[in-house]
């Protein structure tokens, strides 16, 4: 099995930072990719940004020089810095890994059971 514990949502003004962590383990061999996405009420699930075991990036044009995503590859940790957060930035965040299980032969897509951050004056 494969779980994700997921840390750092919350209510925050206009202007404002939080950071999200996410942790996943379980019988993992390697993870390929990690990554945030979110989903808004009545909106589809998009991408935020990723980041491979190589730490090459890849964020979203609309959060692009707000948000940071790093990774701690020894503990299987992704984490992702938002800091001048707006109001549309107020969605459910879902933690993703992209995962080849121990003994497995296939990469399988993991999601944390997600966050909920509200940007709110």
């Amino acid at each position: 099995q494969v779980q994700f514990v997921e840390s750092g949502g919350g209510l925050v003004q206009p202007g404002g930072s939080l950071r999200l962590s996410c942790a996943v383990s379980g019988s993992i061999s390697s993870i390929l990719v990690m990554g945030w996405y979110r989903q808004a009420p009545g909106k589809q699930r998009e991408l935020v940004a990723d980041i491979t075991s190589d730490k090459d990036t890849n964020y979203a044009n609309s959060v692009k020089g707000r948000f940071t995503i790093s990774r701690d590859n020894a503990k299987n940790m992704v984490y992702l810095q938002m800091n001048n957060l707006k109001a549309e930035d107020t969605a459910v965040y879902y933690c993703n890994a992209q995962i080849k299980r121990t003994g497995g032969l296939t990469i399988i897509s993991y999601w944390g059971q997600g966050t909920q951050v509200s940007v709110s004056s």
